[in-house]
């Protein structure tokens, strides 16, 4: 009976793969509908990106207690089915968010690898033992989520991993000063127990982080690895299209001899920060104790007082944890050293929020263009007017777009909610922030065709031919 029923279950399985009703997992990690073998009554398989499948429902928008929208980025997110508030201080990211966050990782991947950074994965749960070595058990006092196991055993939930790390490294008793500098990162969810969350992703109880750590030979070297990263960061935002300052801090609870903050200039912001007009100083104000007119660097220049959001943080930490954990290396003596150190961290959700925050209208989302979900939104005409015919057209373009230009494949969707207005949908890609909107109506069908292209970054409207259309997202940058 059993050779029978073996047989039997290939010969379904074969089946089930002939005619692909499995969906096939895209590069992107959506789900390409892969249509089984055509039908003489087929001519084309369905689109993959379809706006009415898109997972945002309209009656979570709004969901929310009064006055918790006290910021434009927690409004327009949530409004646009991006986010949905779970408790104080915890969200849903819904699909086009994470989308969105996914390309912002691979920004940071791209910067953080090309300073030679090695990606990794740390433990959220740690050992308060190491937090207790290190002293921060007791100084972190409640931001820090602690818990204990069945054992009575005390953990805490990582708001950072200074502690974890240079752990790692002293548990490798080999380290040569020839492997130096090491520089580790991982991009993972944080906690860390706010009094007050507010402003949606902008200060939240849980939250995803980029932190990296060096480990240096000497001080020199330690120092030229922290302007390296200072450096990285920098091209980050300029690549992102923020701007972003750059300003001396304090080293807090986390310690060491020198700190930056990267800070969006924003109202909403909740550090306060003095540049001068005459030169390259800026400071977060809690930096300063004596003047805070007279720029201490260069002397004559006056320092305005603006507000900004912090979406980056470097310290140069020196020996304070390497010394503790005994992170050593071989030294060209062959003697051992303890490393020097400095760690970096990006807020990833932090950037999203802050981006929008920074860069939207009241109406709607505007993205950074390498984090919008999707690069382009194709709106066919309502169902029964008069150019229906328009609608195959739209549908054929979506297909052309994704054939011709390849860095757009996954990137294009279709508003195939047709029972809507042009005006209602147009409404809703604004909400959404698509950069380009392409509007397939009567200009389509001509004798020349024409199509409508909104650019919702610059607010600027263009009728352009097929090849017009293809020369303007061919110059669209995807990541």
């Amino acid at each position: 009976m059993e050779p029978v029923m073996h047989q039997v279950l290939s010969r379904f399985f074969q089946r089930l793969h002939v005619t692909s009703l499995f969906p096939r997992r895209s590069h992107s990690g959506s789900v390409e509908h892969v249509a089984a073998p055509a039908s003489p009554h087929s001519t084309r398989t369905r689109p993959t990106l379809l706006v009415s499948r898109l997972y945002q429902p309209s009656n979570l928008r709004d969901v929310g207690l009064p006055g918790e929208m006290t910021c434009r980025s927690q409004r327009l997110m949530q409004q646009a089915g991006l986010i949905h508030p779970s408790s104080p201080g915890c969200f849903y990211y819904l699909p086009a968010t994470v989308r969105s966050m996914e390309k912002l990782v691979r920004v940071i991947d791209q910067e953080m690898q090309g300073i030679g950074g090695q990606k990794l994965d740390m433990p959220s749960l740690c050992s308060a033992d190491l937090w207790k070595t290190s002293e921060r058990w007791d100084l972190m006092g409640k931001e820090l989520f602690r818990l204990k196991d069945r054992h009575e055993v005390d953990y805490c939930l990582g708001p950072t991993h200074e502690e974890a790390v240079t752990t790692l490294i002293a548990h490798q008793t080999t380290l040569s000063y020839r492997q130096l500098p090491l520089l580790l990162y991982q991009i993972t969810k944080k906690f860390r127990d706010e009094p007050k969350p507010k402003f949606g992703l902008l200060r939240g109880k849980e939250f995803y982080m980029k932190d990296m750590y060096s480990f240096d030979m000497s001080e020199e070297a330690a120092y030229q690895t922290y302007e390296s990263v200072c450096q990285a960061y920098t091209r980050l935002f300029t690549r992102l299209g923020l701007r972003c300052v750059q300003v001396q801090a304090d080293t807090g609870n986390i310690g060491g001899k020198l700190s930056h903050e990267f800070q969006l200039p924003a109202d909403i912001g909740e550090d306060r920060l003095l540049v001068c007009g005459n030169c390259s100083f800026s400071a977060n104000v809690e930096t300063l104790t004596s003047d805070r007119c007279r720029c201490p660097q260069c002397k004559t220049g006056t320092l305005v007082e603006s507000r900004g959001i912090e979406v980056g943080h470097t310290f140069y930490l020196g020996k304070k944890y390497s010394y503790v954990f005994s992170a050593t290396f071989n030294n060209p003596q062959n003697k051992y050293s303890v490393a020097e150190m400095g760690c970096y961290g990006l807020g990833v959700t932090r950037i999203l929020a802050a981006a929008i925050e920074v860069m939207s209208t009241e109406e709607g989302i505007r993205w950074p263009g390498l984090l919008a979900p999707y690069q382009v939104c194709v709106l066919p005409p309502k169902k029964g007017s008069k150019v229906g015919e328009a609608a195959a057209l739209a549908e054929d373009l979506v297909h052309s777009l994704s054939e011709t230009l390849p860095h757009l494949r996954g990137e294009v969707v279709l508003d195939d909610r047709t029972q809507m207005t042009i005006g209602k949908r147009l409404k809703d890609a604004s909400r959404l922030g698509y950069p380009y909107v392409i509007v397939v109506g009567q200009g389509a069908v001509e004798e020349r065709p024409r199509f409508e292209v909104i650019c919702q970054q610059t607010g600027e409207t263009m009728f352009l031919s097929k090849d017009g259309l293809l020369d303007l997202l061919g110059n669209v940058e995807t990541v």
